[in-house]
């Protein structure tokens, strides 16, 4: 069977890390302060330009607040359940794979009560009509690991009560997150910039630091996850003063990907590029019968996280579902023509294919015939 006679220039689809912005270079990495103390004032001037890259990159409100977490996305979104929550009762919307752990977090270790779980499945969004503003909410703006994401969040009230807590892993720099609607926004450096792994980045209203100044939760809070001292928020925190030893050489990665966003046009080039990358891959699944898009829907489908089901393989047992997969992952990375292309574990057996900012559109035009192809072989062999 013949093979493409192209291939990806760039042939990392995965979903974290993801591919490195282009033009990236290995050797203007140089510049890091390598064997320096990130509290020394180059290393301080290096975390607070990270941040104000971040503010500006982002179009982040100067009255909020933005912190380098360790953990990445997950360190973060800890930090925000561990400090925020208890005063009041919480939503959790889950429909992916994180989110369902977020739920199990707050149900199983903070062990609280009022908690409503407002599920869907895996290609579906919860029904925002069951969030109840009263509450404090728990979600995901994007489901890495189903495919779907929230088109807005013009379902979230100005006037709510309780805080909203978004893990936006896979939506930073990829989407125009609304920040009023935002109260704690946490997301990774190796998502939408293509950075390094193990940082994240917490973002914080001021109704959430007004929260964290006037309530103390009953349980004790890990020193990593600690936001306040004696009451007051930590303000050196939010400038750069990180709780633990990042390292300088993923700080010195950020810093060429926020300034490589910014010198193509900031967030309305990355989020046109993201789009553009989607409409690849969803255009070429329309005119393919054997593929599907996890999403119900292209109205909630996925701008950058794109989870695509094999139609022929429905009604297999789950294993020879995954073999499949597996074989065709195998044939493209023997070709070096795409690498992790397979879904998280936990997922229903599926594709998924990571189109970012960071991801050129050509690649993805390539890629489409790759993907046929290593379809057409594996299921001749069969």
């Amino acid at each position: 069977m013949n093979l493409p006679s192209t291939k990806p220039n760039c042939p990392n689809f995965g979903s974290g890390p993801t591919a490195k912005h282009p033009g990236w270079n290995l050797d203007e990495l140089s510049q890091s302060l390598v064997g320096r103390s990130h509290r020394s004032i180059q290393g301080k001037e290096k975390l607070r330009r990270l941040i104000d890259l971040t503010r500006s990159v982002h179009c982040i409100p100067n009255d909020y607040r933005i912190a380098i977490m360790a953990g990445s996305a997950t360190g973060a979104i800890e930090a925000a359940l561990w400090s925020l929550l208890g005063l009041k009762n919480v939503d959790v919307m889950t429909f992916d794979v994180f989110s369902n752990l977020w739920l199990i977090d707050i149900v199983e270790q903070l062990k609280l009560k009022d908690v409503t779980a407002i599920n869907a499945g895996s290609g579906s969004l919860p029904n925002v009509n069951d969030y109840n503003p009263a509450h404090d909410l728990v979600f995901t703006w994007n489901g890495t690991t189903s495919g779907v994401a929230f088109p807005n969040a013009d379902w979230i009230p100005d006037n709510r009560e309780g805080l909203t807590i978004c893990d936006a892993t896979s939506a930073a720099f990829c989407v125009e997150l609304p920040w009023d609607k935002l109260d704690v926004t946490a997301f990774s450096w190796q998502k939408g910039l293509g950075g390094e792994a193990a940082h994240g980045m917490l973002v914080l209203s001021p109704r959430a630091v007004q929260r964290l100044e006037s309530y103390t939760p009953s349980w004790p809070i890990p020193r990593i996850f600690r936001l306040t001292k004696e009451d007051k928020i930590i303000e050196n925190l939010f400038k750069g003063d990180t709780l633990n030893t990042p390292s300088m050489l993923c700080v010195e990665d950020c810093l060429m990907a926020l300034e490589w966003a910014e010198i193509i046009g900031g967030l309305p080039a990355l989020t046109k590029r993201c789009r553009e990358n989607s409409e690849v891959i969803y255009n070429w699944v329309e005119k393919t019968p054997w593929l599907s898009l996890m999403a119900e829907s292209r109205s909630i489908a996925s701008p950058s996280s794109l989870c695509l089901v094999v139609n022929t393989l429905q009604g297999k047992p789950e294993k020879d579902q995954r073999d499949f997969l597996q074989s065709m992952a195998t044939l493209l990375r023997q070709h070096q023509a795409a690498f992790d292309v397979v879904n998280h574990l936990y997922a229903p057996p599926s594709l998924r294919v990571w189109s970012g900012p960071t991801v050129e559109t050509r690649d993805l035009q390539i890629l489409t015939s790759w993907l046929e192809s290593a379809y057409n072989q594996v299921l001749a062999s069969c």
